[in-house]
């Protein structure tokens, strides 16, 4: 049988790289600013692309649906939650006004007109800005902390507030509870009162630099993720972005940069790019100014992160100038310039990375190779191009393989935590890695035709012992290479359901069928559902993901995280399997690793530290009011504190180290936002994330193991769990990994 890979997406969600970008880029221009000009207006460019967009989603769509009244309620209800999900910027009187435009968002994208969707967003602007300056005005006069009030915080089910008076009660409420965070952590008022200020200060700059992009972006947002969960619309800006997260690859100069009130700071420089080869440029320093080649350098004091990305990113081999104040200067330092030639950059923080854990049990030690894969990458433009170096998560996994295969390990965890998809054809090829031949994905497009795709091409990178690692976060392309793994019993799962989304995803160029010659982006891309992903048993991992044979602690995100929290999620449903044959048969021996698994985390002090940290960290979340009466809250921290000292003391029991807490909601609130903490403890406290012993890591492996070592005392038992009987692929092995790790040529090209 003959597999025809099609080159389309799978992403539960979309993780935006920031190499030299904003991580919450809502479409920037071309045109930088400090401010907008009001009230915003939908260009005739963005008009268009609404109208395009909706012939494209009401025909080819995999689940279409006409864009009529019906449609637009549904439209209308996205947008304001996308706009005020926790009810505190508009009253019911507000939403009377609004109300007649329930039925009226479907003419706006029909007639391209959208005056309407532009009239919410810009009274949401005004309104955004009101609070703020009313929660300023309440910090002259401070607040009483020894009443008995409460806050309720999280208001996603709770109605507008009822008029003006009661927005106010809400937002004194809010302003009360930023200043006793800051107080509780150890802050005089005066110290609150100017770190309040500045803070609201520059929620309002920021909300008045919002442009025509940013409201356009959120009204299509709400419309094409009204159509499913999973079809997006990408400005031109965000479709750059997406480009970037897909191929690991851009043209600049090797930054990643971060908004610092009115600043833009280095916040990490990628090894072999242009700034960090230079020496000249350093973790910390803010850029104050930008130029290009000899023009003169413009002042970005106050700009956009995402405007100030614009100006530095650009064409390989074209020159950027950088105007910056060294970080151990301060702002009133010297300015220093530098000139920096822009070059192809590689973010490798996001390519598959291999470690080596060795397990020791008694006088037993085995090694354990463990590949991470954040996500499932690859070139498409240059894969498209015929490039043969094209950057591909297969081939990086294959050549890992070989070289834990030369390393000695005995056994190979597949990390997927917190994969959330990405390549169809990467997903169908990586599973390549792990069998001979066999379909890998059946794939069923709107007319109910199904086509089956797998690996055509013979051998194993990797023969041996298989372990993948997931959880709630591992989706879409995870979930298909798990679900395939799963099916031939080529390896055993371990962790948490997954994410349970079972769609398929292609982008559209809304820009090859504008009407004009510029070459200039202006219409963006859509991100849209065209067909259902079947496993090869003919299952779907559509809302229920797929099962561990194994199963750890749920980490308790189900409720509010993964497809079946989706009102709007396609329904389960089944078709008939493939044609494959099972390689093994991991029965034989998983209840025996279960009983081992079972046994060896009831007695250790590591395992029972994550559950108490996760019961704790649930504890928290579930909170949804919380008091403002300051006796309370410090018995309540006090508390807090004892508990957290209790964690570090096992931490330091269990592994020498005052390990870092397993979720930042555990750790004591230090009132500030992200912005507002040091970049040097910032970076601190990530990295000492990684070095904190990863207990579910390290129990997978144990798992692989035991498997080992069941494996080496029963011949007949290996001859049942090794893929093929156990017999040796090494050899094609090494022929496929270098020559086939991926398809060529693709079915679909976007």
């Amino acid at each position: 049988m003959k597999f025809r890979h099609a080159l389309v997406f799978l992403l539960a969600f979309t993780a935006t790289c920031v190499l030299a970008q904003s991580a919450a880029d809502l479409g920037a221009g071309n045109s930088a600013r400090k401010a907008a000009s009001w009230p915003l207006k939908p260009t005739t460019s963005e008009a268009q692309a609404a109208q395009l967009s909706a012939r494209f989603l009401t025909r080819f769509h995999y689940d279409a649906q006409p864009l009529d009244d019906a449609m637009s309620v549904r439209i209308y209800k996205a947008y304001f939650k996308l706009l005020d999900s926790e009810k505190v910027f508009f009253t019911q009187a507000d939403m009377a006004k609004f109300a007649p435009l329930k039925t009226q968002l479907d003419d706006a994208i029909w007639n391209q007109d959208l005056s309407a969707p532009f009239s919410i967003f810009n009274t949401y602007v005004q309104r955004a800005v009101e609070r703020m300056n009313y929660a300023r005005g309440l910090l002259k006069q401070g607040f009483d902390f020894s009443a008995n009030e409460s806050y309720t915080f999280d208001r996603k089910d709770a109605d507008w507030p009822k008029d003006q008076a009661a927005l106010d009660d809400l937002w004194r409420k809010r302003t009360m509870n930023d200043w006793l965070r800051l107080k509780l952590a150890g802050k005089d008022d005066a110290e609150i009162r100017k770190t309040l200020d500045k803070r609201y200060a520059g929620y309002i700059d920021r909300v008045k630099q919002l442009d025509s992009e940013d409201a356009f972006q959120t009204f299509m947002t709400a419309y094409a993720e009204t159509t499913d969960p999973h079809t997006d619309y990408l400005g031109p800006r965000a479709a750059e972005n997406f480009d970037i997260a897909m191929k690991l690859s851009l043209e600049g100069i090797g930054a990643v940069l971060q908004a610092r009130d009115d600043y833009t700071q280095i916040r990490e420089l990628v090894p072999a790019g242009p700034a960090g080869k230079s020496g000249k440029v350093h973790v910390g320093d803010l850029v104050v100014g930008v130029g290009q080649g000899d023009s003169p350098i413009v002042d970005v004091i106050g700009w956009r992160l995402d405007d100030v990305v614009n100006l530095i990113r650009g064409k390989k081999d074209t020159t950027v100038r950088l105007e910056i104040i060294p970080s151990d200067a301060g702002v009133d330092g010297k300015h220093e310039v530098v000139s920096l030639v822009r070059q192809k950059v590689s973010i490798e923080e996001q390519a598959a990375k291999k470690k080596i854990v060795e397990i020791k049990d008694g006088d037993v030690t085995r090694k354990i190779g463990v590949i991470e894969l954040p996500t499932f990458y690859s070139d498409f433009g240059a894969r498209s191009e015929g490039d043969k170096d094209f950057k591909s998560a297969t081939r990086d996994v294959a050549k890992l393989l070989g070289e834990l295969k030369a390393a000695g390990v005995q056994g190979v965890v597949m990390d997927l935590r917190n994969n959330g998809g990405g390549s169809l054809a990467e997903a169908d090829s990586m599973t390549g890695l792990f069998i001979d031949t066999g379909p890998v994905v059946q794939v069923r497009d709107s007319k109910g035709h199904v086509e089956v795709q797998g690996d055509d091409n013979p051998g194993m990178a990797w023969s041996g012992p298989l372990a993948v690692l997931v959880n709630r976060g591992s989706a879409s392309a995870s979930e298909i290479f798990t679900a395939a793994i799963q099916d031939y019993h080529r390896g055993l799962i371990v962790g948490e359901p997954t994410f349970g989304k079972g769609t398929v995803q292609n982008l559209v160029d809304l820009d090859r069928f504008a009407n004009g010659d510029s070459e200039k982006p202006q219409y963006g891309e859509l991100k849209m559902t065209i067909q259902e992903f079947f496993r090869i048993n003919g299952g779907s991992t559509q809302l229920k993901g797929v099962t561990p044979d194994i199963a750890y602690p749920k980490s308790g995100d189900d409720k509010d995280f993964g497809e079946s929290t989706y009102d709007n999620a396609l329904k389960w449903t089944q078709i008939a399997p493939a044609d494959y044959q099972p390689v093994a048969n991991l029965n034989a021996y998983l209840p025996q690793l279960q009983q081992k698994h079972d046994e060896r985390v009831a007695q250790s002090p590591a395992w029972k530290l994550m559950l108490d940290e996760l019961a704790q960290y649930k504890t928290m979340r579930d909170k949804t009011t919380i008091s403002l009466n300051l006796a309370t809250r410090e018995a309540e921290r006090k508390q807090q504190d004892a508990m957290q000292t209790e964690f570090r003391n096992r931490h330091k029991a269990i592994d020498g180290t005052d390990g870092t807490l397993s979720d930042d909601d555990n750790a004591l609130d230090d009132g500030l936002d992200a912005s507002e903490r040091s970049l040097k403890s910032e970076l601190k406290q990530e990295k000492d994330a990684k070095k904190a012993k990863d207990v579910e890591l390290t129990e997978t492996a144990h798992i692989l193991f035991d498997a080992l070592g069941m494996i080496k005392a029963d011949p007949k038992l290996a001859a049942e769990v090794l893929p093929y009987g156990g017999k040796d692929s090494s050899d094609v092995a090494v022929a496929k990994s270098a020559t086939s790790a991926a398809p060529v040529v693709p079915a679909v090209v976007h």
